[in-house]
């Protein structure tokens, strides 16, 4: 009978952690400690007594498991205590043996040191952090539109029909002076712009509907919320290019400015602060704009040097096909469902 060769470990001094909303449940080696499983709570004290008790068992690298955001204030304090913390991926805690509990959890992952997900590094965090809040400000933003959108269409404003961007310099001036109060279709007509294909007498149509009190309302509040997001939306922005302007490492020339009053000018700067930052243009890859290029380094960094190859980022991404075979048939090639933000993008 074969016997099972022993398994070499990799990482004598690991720990593992089971992240949970209410505790943590802790195991180091069995002979670091008379307790090798211990539980801590989730505030700072007791987060700072786990990353003591680690200490103190020679513990120089911890994997912990987590689904939400419970893992990350552990994983700072650990990683400002001088400890190697790898998020493991969730899904592989599937494979454990007999019942399932939170501490052979923990158990499971001081074992299970090679499936780990590395995480970005600090600098990348706080550019992910602020870049993650746009994105939701963009999507609140645009439902709110929506919202603009539905008011009018309820007070037959069919203003959709005659300008291409309801939220652009025309249409953004025509809902201000509704909300103010203005009624007359020639005098909101007069904000139509000279490029606008629609004639006048068209605009002036499409402007002509029943003003609803109720629905001026919803269209009044509905611009209210949308001026509040664009002013946080603001902030973002600004925090953003200061961010990457302390990050800009390289001079690179991604072709002449636009004018200061250009809507290009605004994705212009953003643009050659991705690139002094990566050190390439990445936008002039087909198929990647600004905004996707900013979620890309915003989430990974331009350091790639963590992926072996392009295979193991396609991997990472969830994109590489599947290779679920049995007696010489192909079952299944697809790939993996993921919510991997680059893979989205």
């Amino acid at each position: 009978m074969a016997m099972r060769k022993r398994e070499n470990v990799v990482f004598p001094n690991a720990a593992g952690i089971d992240v949970g909303g209410s505790s943590h449940w802790v195991a180091v080696p069995a002979g670091a400690a008379e307790e090798p499983v211990r539980e801590f709570g989730v505030m700072t004290d007791d987060l700072q007594v786990l990353a003591d008790w680690l200490l103190e068992c020679d513990v120089d690298i911890v994997a912990i498991e987590s689904t939400g955001v419970y893992w990350i204030p552990l994983f700072e304090i650990l990683e400002q205590r001088g400890l190697q913390v790898w998020l493991v991926d969730a899904r592989q805690m599937k494979y454990v043996p007999g019942r399932k509990s939170d501490v052979q959890d923990c158990q499971w992952l001081q074992r299970l040191m090679g499936y780990g997900l590395l995480r970005p590094a600090r600098e990348i965090c706080q550019l992910r952090a602020v870049a993650r809040l746009r994105e939701t400000l963009l999507s609140e933003q645009a439902s709110w539109v929506q919202r603009m959108q539905k008011a009018l269409v309820q007070m037959n404003i069919q203003l959709t029909e005659v300008l291409t961007d309801v939220m652009g310099m025309g249409g953004q001036a025509i809902i201000r002076d509704i909300v103010a109060g203005e009624r007359n279709p020639e005098a909101l007509a007069r904000h139509r712009h000279r490029q606008v294909k629609a004639s006048r007498e068209e605009v002036v149509r499409a402007l002509t509907g029943n003003w609803r009190d109720e629905h001026l309302f919803v269209l009044g509040q509905a611009l209210a919320m949308f001026d509040d997001i664009g002013r946080h939306l603001a902030e973002c922005d600004a925090k953003l290019q200061r961010l990457l302007g302390e990050r800009a490492r390289h001079a690179i020339n991604v072709g002449p400015v636009p004018r200061v009053d250009s809507k290009a000018r605004v994705a212009f700067d953003m643009r050659q602060r991705l690139a002094a930052w990566a050190g390439v243009d990445l936008t002039r890859i087909n198929g990647l704009n600004v905004t996707a290029v900013m979620k890309i380094l915003t989430e990974i960094g331009p350091d790639l040097s963590r992926f072996a190859n392009v295979k193991h980022f396609c991997s990472w991404l969830g994109l590489c096909p599947g290779t679920k075979i049995s007696g010489g048939k192909v079952l299944s090639a697809g790939t993996k469902r993921s919510a991997n933000r680059i893979r989205r993008c």
